[in-house]
């Protein structure tokens, strides 16, 4: 099975960014609760503007993306996470085209 890989950059106000980085570790935890969807996980700064937030994850297969956004409005800490968060500057998933084994 190959795994996906998702990219996230967002505007965060240093004033809301320990609240996000608290309510993201959250939130992963939510989305794994029934079964282990985000294999491994990294949250990151940009190292030229500190309000740009970066999610670096490994998601266990694309179907685990696929019902992660159908129940979305569900995870408790999904709306509050929404409103601290400024401009999503990008987001993608990917999966390898090539993989070594």
């Amino acid at each position: 099975m190959t795994h996906c890989t998702e990219f996230a950059v967002f505007e965060v106000k240093r004033e809301n960014r320990e609240r996000v980085l608290s309510l993201s570790e959250t939130l992963f935890a939510e989305i794994n609760q029934a079964q282990t969807n985000i294999i491994a996980h990294e949250i990151l700064v940009n190292i030229e503007n500190e309000q740009e937030v970066c999610w670096h994850l490994t998601w266990a297969s694309k179907a685990a993306v696929e019902l992660s956004k159908t129940k979305w409005s569900s995870y408790a800490s999904a709306a509050e996470l929404e409103g601290l968060v400024g401009n999503k500057l990008y987001y993608g998933h990917f999966v390898a085209l090539l993989a070594k084994e």
